[in-house]
């Protein structure tokens, strides 16, 4: 049975979203849709979605078109009035909701003035980084007016993850959740829940963002903090004018809630918690983890985190909030707190506000940071192949163009990974470059270990503050077993980085402060239940051990999730050849892939 449903109202030029489903009994069937007001420039989602039903499955006969529209609008907070880009007029962005094992086709028309790309925050895309999205990594942007179809399929995968725009620092506004369920027949690991509900977390700027980014390059300084927090788009009840908006979750007593924490925020990590209730950690990064209860979470930009929430308090009005956790030295930060209110069904009381950790609690993160395990006895590589140590953090760029820039001592911001400040090619992208062999765009020798060895996380010498401009990827061969090291550094400040590697999850083997000490730490390493992660947050003035298997071939991505770091440098990429067979070889390059 095949079935459709299909919104439209022409007078608006609303949202269309549509599925339709296959199915051989029931007609399984799933439809969202969200109605929105829209202008006239857009650029617009072309969605098909395929999904396995066994026996019953026939491609042939199944045929779904999701439309999105996504423009340029006005948008109005903290009583200010300005444009921003956003996906079906909303922000932010729809919530697309998918199982494991479905296979999706998004069309993407840019129909806005900026170059723009998607990613699949988290999704592995087996053998298809054609469909990942970063910015001349993976592809060259679609320019406006152009298309491009992202292909992939939810391969084991559960839990929550996010899109987010990839091109520049377009994804301040341009995000949202992705929900992929158990498949058909199967169910959660934990009890289900009477209510599900995304809480994304991000950041708002008075200003279009692209002009602040542009700024903090021209000048060299950080670029200005944003002006508040937000929870789904909105800064709540606390700041100026914006208690009208105020995200709401309406609850019955006793119902059992599951809160997808996503923090969808360019620049900061953040505390979450919920006035008077326990939340239940079940995942994180859409994989589950070994239960467990706390007041209060932290959530690195990049990462998403799975809690249940049970309504079992006197009925009233309950905040959810978010605020920031900020760990460089003397660096300026959004000191705002955003809200939601958790309100039960009849209730009118004044919402009540949960306490939340000083912005600078690294024992309250750190705490919360190590429970976080896998549910049981994991397969952890033990034989290591590739043994890398990654230096990670800031630097200075002597100031050019000059005459003054407005960095530390007429320096220019930078960041670098192993003293290699990340360039990205603007002629074609690193994969096209890598498969089509295409000469005089990356070299294959990203150092494996930092060229000097210093006191990471003391006094660095001045000598060893300015890093080397270079696009270095490393290569690694199908099937072998990494291990990367990740080393904070202390230069202008040590600083919680949260380093995100696209193509894989990673298992966090151990986190620690100071310098990493290869004999004890490595005694210390937890090889039998940590957890998995595609994005980690590196401790403040520490480290992080991470292990996994190059199972995936392609270019992939590592960079830091605070997209100012990013812009400034922090990022590398991995080349991991191909394998012996089809299964293991790189997928062809679809025929629309954007041309630079």
């Amino acid at each position: 049975m095949k079935r459709e449903i299909r919104y439209i109202d022409s007078s608006t030029l609303d949202t269309l979203f549509s599925y339709i489903v296959e199915s051989s009994r029931d007609g399984l069937f799933r439809v969202w849709r969200e109605k929105t007001n829209m202008k006239e420039e857009n650029f617009k989602f072309d969605i098909r979605m395929y999904r396995d039903l066994g026996d019953s499955f026939n491609e042939e006969t199944i045929e779904s078109s999701i439309f999105h529209s996504v423009q340029e609008q006005a948008a109005t907070r903290l009583c200010r009035n300005h444009r921003i880009v956003n996906v079906n007029g909303q922000f932010p962005g729809p919530t697309i909701e998918v199982q494991n094992g479905d296979s999706l086709e998004v069309k993407v028309t840019n129909a806005v003035k900026y170059n723009v790309t998607i990613h699949w925050h988290g999704l592995r895309q087996m053998r298809n980084p054609w469909a990942d999205g970063p910015e001349f990594v993976t592809q060259c942007p679609i320019r406006p007016g152009a298309s491009y179809t992202y292909k992939f399929t939810i391969t084991d995968q559960e839990g929550t993850l996010w899109w987010h725009a990839h091109s520049r620092w377009l994804r301040a506004t341009v995000y949202g959740a992705l929900v992929i369920k158990p498949k058909s027949g199967s169910s959660y690991p934990f009890p289900t829940p009477t209510i599900e509900f995304p809480v994304v977390l991000g950041e708002w700027w008075d200003r279009k963002v692209i002009s602040v980014l542009r700024q903090a390059l021209f000048s060299g300084a950080a670029p200005n903090i944003s002006d508040a927090i937000t929870i789904n788009g909105q800064p709540g009840d606390l700041l100026r004018c914006s208690s009208q908006g105020t995200t709401k979750l309406t609850v019955n007593k006793g119902d059992t809630v599951l809160l997808r924490v996503i923090n969808a925020a360019l620049n900061q990590q953040l505390f979450f918690s919920v006035a008077n209730h326990k939340l239940t950690i079940v995942a994180t990064d859409a994989v589950y983890t070994k239960q467990f209860t706390t007041n209060v979470i932290m959530v690195g930009p990049g990462q998403t985190t799975d809690v249940l929430l049970t309504a079992d308090q006197q009925p009233g009005r309950y905040y959810m909030a978010a605020r920031a956790y900020a760990t460089a030295r003397n660096a300026p930060f959004d000191n705002t707190t955003a809200t939601a209110i958790l309100e039960y069904k009849s209730a009118n009381s004044q919402p009540i506000l949960p306490q939340l950790p000083a912005f600078n609690d690294t024992n309250t993160v750190t705490a919360f940071s190590n429970q976080i395990k896998s549910p049981g006895k994991v397969n952890v590589p033990t034989k290591i192949d590739e043994n890398l140590f990654f230096t990670i953090g800031l630097g200075f760029f002597n100031c050019s163009p000059g005459p003054r820039c407005q960095g530390p001592n007429n320096t220019r911001f930078g960041a670098s990974m192993n003293n290699v400040s990340f360039v990205l090619p603007n002629r074609v992208s690193l994969l096209q470059a890598y498969t089509q062999k295409i000469p005089n765009v990356y070299t294959p020798d990203f150092p494996r270990v930092p060229p000097v060895q210093f006191d990471y996380t003391g006094n660095v010498p001045r000598g060893l503050w300015q890093p080397v401009k270079g696009t270095k990827l490393y290569k690694l061969k199908f099937g072998s077993s990494v291990q990367i090291i990740l080393q904070d550094t202390s230069i202008f400040s040590t600083e919680d980085h949260p380093v995100h590697l696209h193509g894989y999850h990673f298992y966090v083997v151990g986190q620690g402060f100071g310098n990493f000490n290869p004999s004890s730490d490595t005694a210390n390493f937890n090889l039998v239940d940590p957890p998995q992660r595609n994005t980690i947050d590196v401790p403040v003035g520490g480290w992080a051990a991470i292990r996994f298997v190059a199972d995936n071939p392609g270019v992939w991505l590592m960079h830091c999730h605070i997209d100012t770091h990013l812009a400034w440098g922090f990022g590398m990429a991995f080349i991991v050849e191909n394998g012996v067979g089809e299964s293991e070889t790189l997928l062809p390059p679809p025929s629309d892939l954007p041309k630079c």
